[in-house]
């Protein structure tokens, strides 16, 4: 059956393409080692991009981290924000340093 509503089908890969610039859409799907006493994976790091670290190497990424995998301090300042888990566990928290079970936000400033 034709739906007109569909109009391009891609596979999806890490990032996802959107229409509008304010809309980023990433899908993660890291497979992480056990870890070490520092919350940072208990394996080698050797040849990672440290702080850039974008590519899953034995299944899975730092990304901006340097000891430990993610993300450091970042404003969503005029954007709505939607995480959802399939499996597993995120650890956030808002900019006080607040933490955050579910994030759900209008961020206006």
């Amino acid at each position: 059956m034709y739906n007109k509503l569909i109009t391009n089908i891609k596979p999806l890969g890490f990032t996802w393409e959107t229409l509008d610039p304010f809309l980023f859409c990433v899908h993660h799907l890291d497979h992480y080692p056990a870890g070490n006493d520092q919350l940072g994976p208990a394996a080698s790091l050797a040849g990672r991009n440290l702080g850039q670290d974008f590519t899953t190497k034995d299944g899975w990424r730092m990304y901006h981290g340097e000891i430990i995998p993610g993300f450091p301090a970042h404003p969503h300042r005029g954007f709505e924000t939607v995480t959802v888990v399939l499996k597993g566990f995120v650890d956030h928290s808002d900019s006080t340093g607040q933490p955050e079970d579910m994030v759900t936000a209008t961020c206006n400033g």
